[in-house]
Formats: structure tokens, sequence, C-alpha cells
């Protein structure tokens, strides 16, 4: 099935921690989607030297994040530049549409 663009495998957000350079063909929101923590603009006082989020994306502090806002804001994209250069594991679960089995399934794997 053909997205809004026309394409027949639709972009969606960055899984897995996978924020690879995308095609010339996405759309503009996707290329244009930071990839590194010096890339995100704005939040400095969580983003800046010493912070919260750069402790955490550059490996000096274990910590467990609760990203909030509407959609469209950036919790997906941070929270996957965040995991890449910390070198950790990211996975990309949805209240709206995961069930108990999958979040009890990701909870357990992040226990091993």
């Amino acid at each position: 099935m053909e997205d809004l663009f026309g394409n027949s495998d639709p972009v969606t957000a960055p899984a897995g921690g996978s924020l690879s350079t995308p095609s010339a063909g996405a759309p503009l929101a996707v290329r244009m989607r930071p990839r590194t923590v010096d890339e995100i603009v704005g939040q400095q006082h969580l983003l800046g030297s010493g912070s919260p989020l750069r402790r955490l994306a550059e490996g000096d502090a274990a910590m467990s994040v609760f990203l909030w806002g509407p959609p469209g804001v950036g919790k997906t994209t941070i929270a996957a530049v965040v995991s890449q250069s910390a070198k950790r594991r990211f996975v990309e679960l949805s209240a709206v549409t995961a069930g108990v089995r999958e979040v009890r399934a990701e909870l357990e794997t992040a226990r091993r």
C-alpha cells in the first residue's frame, strides 16, 4: 500500500537505534532528523555539557528517562540518538499498539 508520498514502503521513526542516512526520496522531515546529540536543537539545560542527557549519551551515567510530549516533538528521535551515542540498545514501543505481552517480552530481554 502506498503512503502519502507515493512510497510503497512508508518511512517510520527511527527504531532499534538505527539512524542511517535516509534515501533522497524520503520525506524532508526524515532527511532533516538529527542523527547525533550535537544536531539536536534546543533544550540546552538537558543537552549541554554536563547535563543529564549529555552524560547519558556519553555513557557516564545509567538512569531511566521519561520523555513526555505531544506527537512529533522529537521524543523518539532524542531517545534513539542518545542510545546510539551511548552504544546502548534502543527498543521503540507504542503504548497505543503494543500489548502487555510485547512489553513484558522486552522487559525480560532487558533483564538478561
